[in-house]
């Protein structure tokens, strides 16, 4: 416990970017996301910035390797090996300005993102601004699970309507606390700190695999991004 006090003292006076914790059966890895450091960006630009009065990582599309809108947009933890565990962040997301109507505010956090094939990964994202939208159709889709590149959010909802998303109240802009826990083939979005999950999907669609954890926008997102932590069973390299 010295040790591990040691350690988050000397990080936090040094400005480190990433802190690990480690057992032999769990792995927690703390990232602060001031900086692009250990971060793999995919038609992305990544800032430092501060943001409502918090230190954090500003995402936005890269329009020039991704001019149309329409490539996977992914920040990875590089150093991530993820399967099963709990990912907890704080993150704050809205349309770009002069972007679409259609335009969300998407941001989430994909995991078990392939290490060869970073368009196949699984999801949970939220719509910031359905949250309070007048229409409640449009309200009940305020958070959503996708498995890329077969499970769009377009084919999930034709498919099987209402299973793979749920209402969560969310102000576009505001920073808000997601949590996700993931074990076997079964996956829990929580908001707000919430103790019960907003979405619940027991049937994730890849199957029980390991990959990275990622941030995760539309390229028609203004993200935000900040301590990030990543608790889950050490998997062997």
């Amino acid at each position: 416990m010295k040790t591990l006090k040691l350690l988050i003292i000397s990080a936090l006076i040094l400005g480190y970017g990433t802190l690990s914790a480690q057992t032999e059966t769990e792995k927690v890895t703390h990232y602060l996301l001031t900086s692009a450091e250990d971060v793999q960006l995919t038609h992305l630009k990544a800032d430092p910035v501060t943001y409502k009065g918090k230190e954090a990582i500003r995402l936005t599309n890269d329009s020039e390797t991704n001019p149309e809108y329409n490539q996977e947009t992914l920040a990875i933890l590089s150093k991530t090996n993820f399967t099963n565990g709990t990912i907890e962040i704080e993150l704050a997301g809205l349309p770009v300005s002069g972007s679409v109507e259609g335009s969300r505010g998407f941001i989430g956090i994909a995991f078990r993102v392939d290490k060869d094939d970073h368009s196949r990964y699984e999801c949970f994202y939220l719509r910031p601004t359905n949250g309070r939208a007048g229409d409640q159709l449009r309200r009940n889709h305020t958070t959503q699970y996708i498995s890329h590149p077969d499970f769009t959010w377009y084919r999930l909802r034709q498919e099987t309507p209402g299973m793979y998303e749920s209402y969560v109240d969310l102000v576009p802009g505001d920073w808000t606390r997601v949590k996700i826990e993931v074990e076997g083939t079964k996956a829990r979005l929580f908001v707000h700190g919430a103790e019960q999950p907003c979405l619940i999907v027991n049937d994730l669609k890849k199957g029980e695999t390991v990959g990275y954890v990622a941030l995760w926008i539309h390229a028609t997102t203004e993200g935000y991004f900040r301590n990030l932590t990543i608790s889950f069973e050490s998997i062997p390299e």
